[in-house]
């Protein structure tokens, strides 16, 4: 099903014709409107009226994420307070949080976006959508409100934590599509595990995972543990929230919302375009907001574009799952490094390993020291020497093989770590307190 076909399975001719309308709009809102934008428009000797086509998006300066934090709290939005009815933030990491703030026509946008992807997943009016991401400042809980009610589902706003209480509502609501981080989703998982549920006698079908990067194994864990389909989406508070992108049934790539959401690929370190394909940073430049538009925003974000119709029926341009951050880069003894990639070899050891994992870097004697702690499957114990000895050279040899450096690995009985109810901290790097 398709929630909307005339948008989601344009032709190319209509969804570019479109798209320069919203994005000759877009420009010349935030120049007339926005005094930091218009600054660095004329900065870069370009007007309103340059922008003639869509290749002409090269000629306008980026948005990054320190003209968010220079122009705190409200200096990019582009309407007046009382036409601004709701304000979000990120979740943030270090400083003052990133500030959106949305009117009502945004606010109807974002539920149209988040409705497609919901669909995506086979969500529709009959549904009983359990959310699991926080509600708040935090997007992504009334981010996946607004779409279930859109579609007119019925909507159980859980927020996250508690998940004892969560299994018994999904166990008594026959809940049928669950919304939350896949970190989380798995710690549902062995809520449902450790409740004796078996995932078949719960009514769930699908997922609607996002908020963080996560590998195919996270995937099939989740799919396998509570019997259901798990499809991305993805989004950024400061660019709306979780429905910029959603995979559909085929599960190959994330199908962008272009109508609203310009999605533009560049080389980090050149700022240059790169092929169809190619690993690169994500630029957005948002064509349909009014509130707090952005234009190229450099999301940080790593991935690679697809333009082939998908299967689906739908022919919106699709990007691939996340692949980590240029941000959140581990540089370690001079070698790149991402979660993603040590989550990838821990899913090798599916028998023997949880997901639970945390990454400790810091530095002795001036040099990286870089470990992993990570959780025993269940039954398992590292008070068995001979056999724990040998399961941390295997890991440490795999890491080592797709790293490119040593990484020391400490064992941990199942349930050492602390459950992730949001999105799951990976790494602590103690090297930035020196």
């Amino acid at each position: 099903m398709i929630w909307n076909r005339e948008m989601e399975c344009a032709d190319r001719d209509t969804m570019q014709a479109l798209q320069l309308e919203r994005l000759k709009k877009t420009v010349a809102h935030v120049y007339a409107n926005v005094a930091p934008y218009r600054k660095k428009m004329d900065e870069a000797g370009v007007k309103p009226e340059d922008i003639k086509s869509l290749a002409d998006i090269v000629r306008l300066p980026f948005t990054s994420k320190e003209d968010l934090a220079a122009n705190y709290p409200t200096g990019l939005f582009a309407k007046p307070m009382k036409e601004i009815v709701r304000i979000q933030a990120s979740s943030g990491t270090t400083g003052k949080p990133k500030i959106a703030g949305y009117t009502r026509s945004d606010l109807a946008m974002w539920g149209e976006c988040v409705a497609r992807g919901l669909t995506m997943a086979g969500a529709d009016e009959d549904s009983i959508v359990h959310v699991s991401y926080g509600y708040g400042l935090f997007t992504g809980g009334l981010g996946a409100h607004i779409g279930a009610e859109t579609i007119g589902a019925t909507v159980i706003p859980m927020s996250s934590g508690n998940t004892q209480k969560q299994v018994m509502f999904l166990q008594d609501m026959k809940s049928t599509i669950l919304c939350c981080t896949p970190s989380y989703a798995l710690t549902i998982a062995e809520g449902v595990a450790k409740a004796g549920i078996k995932p078949e006698e719960l009514a769930l079908k699908a997922g609607v995972f996002g908020a963080e990067p996560w590998t195919q194994a996270m995937r099939d864990k989740i799919e396998a543990g509570l019997g259901i389909r798990a499809h991305d989406i993805y989004g950024l508070s400061e660019v709306m929230g979780p429905g910029v992108s959603t995979s559909c049934e085929e599960n190959n790539g994330m199908h962008i919302q272009e109508d609203y959401f310009y999605p533009e690929i560049i080389d980090p370190d050149t700022l240059e375009p790169v092929a169809d394909g190619e690993k690169g940073e994500l630029v957005i430049t948002t064509i349909g907001k009014e509130g707090m538009p952005l234009v190229r925003y450099r999301t940080r974000d790593i991935c690679y574009l697809m333009r082939d119709k998908c299967a689906c029926g739908r022919t919106t341009v699709r990007m691939s799952r996340v692949f980590g951050r240029t941000d959140d880069m581990l540089i370690i003894r001079g070698v790149n490094v991402f979660p993603s990639q040590v989550e990838t070899v821990i899913a090798k050891f599916s028998s023997e390993l949880t997901m639970n994992y945390k990454l400790y870097v810091g530095r002795e004697h001036n040099t990286d020291t870089f470990d992993l702690g990570v959780e025993l499957a269940p039954g398992l114990a590292i008070d068995d020497i001979k056999f724990a000895e040998a399961l941390k050279g295997r890991v440490e040899h795999a890491l080592r093989d797709m790293l490119g450096i040593g990484c020391k690995v400490r064992l941990l009985n199942e349930g050492t770590l602390p459950r992730s109810e949001g999105k799951a901290v990976r790494v602590e790097d103690t090297r930035k307190l020196d």
